[in-house]
């Protein structure tokens, strides 16, 4: 195996932090061939669809490739914006105002960076750039507050993945989940307060997580606790009585049994159940994207007014709000324990390399 060439050693270099989110990714554009592509890394991933693979590959290269491409690029373009990609601008603002929150505070170096697992910027090409930085230690997090095999487990295998191809290896850490921070679920409960205050509160609070074959929970997969375990957090923080709220799963694809009840069943149920207004939020991403604007806030609101149903509230993801952002902070600043603070001496640090230079070049290094 032929490994991606190092950075150039240096001895006075001083190493730096980084931390590294990734969310699931998005096609470069809203058309047929960007989709294609798209689809193949993702529905390619064992970990998302678990088929044994020649079986698969007939499936997904026969069928699959030649029909969705273009079904999908239509419900791209009814969310695309002038800046791209919901999720992708989402993202990248996220990045960007967590670097510039933790720089603040942090005085040791620092960068923040991001990935998406499936598209770009791949996790190869950031981690590879990070460690181009001089990231010698790197914090991976990925932005699925419920931990799953088919997403986070995809993303610690894509960094995995990359660091296989590194000659010289950064030191990782990784954050598993967040499903229950504090400070998650107390920004997520604000949004459904702020949302309210503006415009007046529904009949029932549908919390839609995005959904996952019922095997993976047989099998041991965390997620669907998870799942329910925010759901009641945030129940609890709003003090909602149990029949003013309901957790429920989205996204199905194939004919297995997936994680129920489902979102759009659900909400065609309460129509019929005479609830005139519902609330819905997807606690579950943390960034609006395909599956909250169209899947959610355009198919889903169809179904429940098609059902009965008077007024469909849809509430945004957490996205680019402040309690968010400071909160994602918060989860990972407790995960860089020994490895960034707020006592770094920077004329210290900068002795100290030169000092180390010195005796490498007195030992006969060329720098």
């Amino acid at each position: 195996m032929a490994f991606d060439p190092a950075p150039a050693f240096k001895h006075s270099a001083i190493a730096k932090t980084a931390i590294l989110l990734v969310n699931l990714g998005t096609p470069d554009a809203p058309e047929a061939p960007a989709l294609k592509r798209y689809l193949r890394e993702f529905l390619w991933d064992p970990r998302v669809v678990e088929i044994p693979r020649p079986v698969w590959w007939l499936i997904l290269n026969g069928l699959i490739l030649n029909t969705r491409p273009k079904q999908s690029a239509l419900k791209y373009r009814a969310i695309w914006t002038k800046e791209g990609s919901p999720l992708a601008v989402h993202t990248a603002a996220q990045a960007k105002l967590v670097s510039g929150y933790l720089r603040s505070i942090v005085k040791s170096p620092l960068v923040v960076d991001y990935a998406m697992r499936y598209g770009n910027p791949s996790v190869h090409s950031v981690m590879t750039r990070l460690r181009e930085q001089g990231a010698d230690r790197i914090l991976v997090v990925p932005l699925y507050p419920q931990a799953a095999s088919s997403s986070t487990g995809s993303a610690f295998d894509a960094v995995f993945d990359a660091v296989r191809r590194m000659r010289s290896v950064p030191a990782l850490r990784f954050v598993r989940h967040f499903h229950d921070h504090p400070r998650y679920i107390a920004a997520l409960a604000q949004s459904v307060k702020d949302h309210w205050m503006t415009n007046g509160r529904g009949d029932k609070l549908v919390m839609s997580f995005h959904g996952v074959p019922q095997f993976h929970l047989d099998r041991g997969d965390p997620y669907h606790c998870e799942c329910l375990k925010t759901g009641r957090l945030v129940a609890e923080a709003l003090a909602l009585p149990k029949d003013r709220w309901v957790v429920t799963f989205q996204s199905r694809f194939g004919r297995a049994e997936w994680l129920k009840p489902y979102t759009q069943q659900t909400l065609e149920t309460l129509a019929g159940e005479g609830v005139k207004r519902v609330d819905v939020m997807c606690p579950g991403f943390v960034a609006d994207c395909l599956e909250t604007l169209e899947e959610i806030a355009i198919e889903n609101k169809a179904a429940f007014l098609g059902a009965g149903g008077k007024e469909f509230s849809y509430i945004p993801c957490l996205n680019e709000r402040d309690d968010w952002i400071k909160a994602l902070c918060h989860i990972a600043a407790e995960h860089l324990h020994g490895w960034a603070t707020n006592d770094w001496d920077a004329a210290a640090a900068n002795k100290g390399a030169e000092a180390s230079q010195q005796r490498a070049v007195a030992l006969g290094a060329k720098e």
